[in-house]
């Protein structure tokens, strides 16, 4: 749950601060004032993807603060801060994190639905998910990934050791050949540009010593070194700090100059000592570079590759010289994994259809209530076998949604028939059904009443203060039937500032709120629209009066 947001130089927001409470909290205000910036900044909060377009004009960067309470009670800082290069850093606490870790933390905390979240409905690969997420079968989609992966990797070594016996022969010859060659070579990691720069020492070495020889002598041991001119310099300082104080406090430096200077001498000195001229030892640099630069001419980029290409043909080497009995083993081992696998996926695939009907009633009596009377929803699923190609840790069922608004109408795939605000409803029918978030998560809603009004809109205004009671709900809205739902409303506006645009957001209240409501109703704050407002506003305080003392 969020506590707290300040936003600084984020687009056109210069700095705003807002507190956010429990329940449901909506912002309001024309197009364009900056509401979706705000919601912008949440998702920055929460690891979203940094850009330079959003640092103000003329600003060093732009930041977003926040104040958040995980599900076990604890008080968080994060922050967030964008360059004009679109660089960001993110700090948990005082913690400098990356932007993974944030999101890590993001998932647990906030869950954002942005205007065309809902187009993930037009993926059919995403259904499957949604319906055992919304059927809580996280368990067994974890048995059935773990059993899957364990039948893949032996099916995976099976498939290696499978191949014909003159393949087998041929393949093996190639990477036993490529082994021996790395092997000879033996590369270590790191090697060549350690020897890069052997080589370059070893190649100015004459050079090396000239000017160590020259240093030193005029640094430590001619008649006229630095180091014995210094003793002038020292006794001139003296005579300087009794004819004025202000040279005093330079007579302090005199141990720890004089010390740096000896040590840089003595490292020159014994540096040129050890200085390596042989052209014996530069020839065998030279040699061992150009191996290394033959195998990864070869095998891959850097020596890193090399290494790795060097594991890998080791393993298949393994593979390929397993004997006919091996073979038959791993073959036997492969069919009794994959009749665990078969097990465990048609459990869930027998649980799988049963929710999906459940889930189906649920939804279209929930989308009767969000307008959408007749509607019917299904989910169909593959009538053949899957083919072991076609396994994966999903199972071994293949889904689709199907819907049809209208009755009469034959049911087709929702991606295909569906209308924008039908998919927002379906989407916010989905998350009211069966949430699978700890209790106190944010659910941050943009826009998602697009293309629905009347009592619809009130339906799903409804449908949201149902998820403030066990959720935070944020959610941005231009429709007076949802805003009235509000426990918190917050209005949003641009306005004038040193002849530029800038953001401003205004806690409302319940005066405030009706005038919000008339604009919202009418575009005008006539006397006839501020009653509206009231009415609708005092409507649904009676409601939510008596919905509590029936709770109690």
């Amino acid at each position: 749950m969020i506590r707290f947001l300040r936003i600084k130089n984020l687009a056109v927001v210069d700095e705003l601060e807002l507190e956010f409470q429990s329940g449901l909290t909506v912002l309001t205000g024309e197009t364009g004032a900056g509401k979706s910036i705000i919601l912008g900044a949440l998702g920055l909060i929460v690891g979203g993807r940094a850009t330079n377009e959003m640092v103000r004009t003329g600003e060093d960067r732009a930041r977003v603060d926040a104040i958040v309470e995980d599900h076990d009670g604890r008080t968080l800082r994060l922050r967030r801060e964008v360059s004009p290069k679109g660089r960001s850093r993110s700090f948990i606490g005082d913690r400098v994190v990356t932007a993974g870790e944030l999101h890590e933390l993001g998932k647990r905390l906030f869950d954002l639905h942005g205007q065309h979240d809902h187009q993930a409905l037009l993926d059919r690969s995403t259904h499957l998910n949604l319906l055992d997420t919304h059927a809580g079968l996280g368990a067994k989609r974890q048995a059935v990934a773990k059993a899957y992966h364990a039948w893949k990797a032996i099916k995976d070594q099976l498939d290696s050791a499978r191949r014909t016996h003159t393949d087998r022969t041929q393949r093996l010859e190639l990477i036993a050949f490529q082994k021996d060659e790395i092997d000879r070579v033996s590369p270590v990691l790191g090697e060549d540009l350690e020897l890069d720069t052997q080589r370059s020492t070893l190649a100015n070495a004459e050079r090396l010593s000239k000017l160590c020889e020259e240093s030193y002598d005029r640094l430590y041991e001619e008649d006229a070194s630095i180091v014995s001119r210094l003793g002038k310099v020292w006794r001139n300082l003296d005579e300087l700090a009794t004819l004025d104080p202000k040279f005093e406090r330079f007579r302090g430096t005199r141990a720890t100059v004089e010390s740096q200077l000896e040590e840089l001498a003595f490292f020159i000195r014994s540096y040129r000592g050890k200085i390596d001229a042989s052209p014996e030892r530069l020839a065998a640099v030279e040699t061992r570079l150009a191996e290394l630069e033959d195998l990864k001419r070869k095998y891959g980029s850097t020596l890193n590759e090399v290494i790795g290409y060097q594991e890998t043909i080791t393993k298949e080497i393994t593979a390929l010289e397993l004997t006919v009995s091996e073979l038959e083993s791993i073959s036997s081992l492969a069919g009794e994994r994959g009749s665990e696998f078969r097990e465990v996926a048609d459990e869930l695939s027998v649980v799988r259809r049963t929710s999906a009907v459940e889930l189906a009633e649920r939804l279209q009596n929930l989308l009767v209530e969000l307008g959408i009377p007749s509607a019917t929803f299904e989910t169909q699923f593959s009538s053949e076998d899957l083919a072991q190609t076609a396994w994966s840790e999903m199972g071994v069922d293949e889904g689709e949604f199907f819907f049809s608004a209208n009755p009469g109408e034959t049911v087709r795939p929702l991606a295909r028939v569906a209308s924008g605000g039908e998919l927002s409803r379906v989407m916010l029918a989905l998350k009211t059904l069966a949430p699978v978030d700890n209790a106190g998560k944010t659910l941050v809603f943009d826009e998602v009443d697009a293309g629905v009004g009347g009592k619809v809109a009130a339906k799903v205004g409804a449908l949201m203060e149902r998820l403030s009671q066990t959720f935070q709900v944020i959610c941005v809205t231009h429709l007076p039937q949802i805003a009235a739902y509000g426990d918190n409303h917050f209005t949003v506006s641009k306005v004038s500032k040193a002849e530029r645009m800038v953001t401003r957001i205004q806690s409302l209240d319940e005066e405030g709120r009706v005038e919000e409501l008339a604009k919202l109703m009418t575009g005008e704050n006539s006397e006839s629209a501020r009653a509206g407002a009231r009415e609708m506003l005092s409507a649904n305080i009676q409601r939510k009066t008596k919905a509590k003392g029936e709770s109690q």
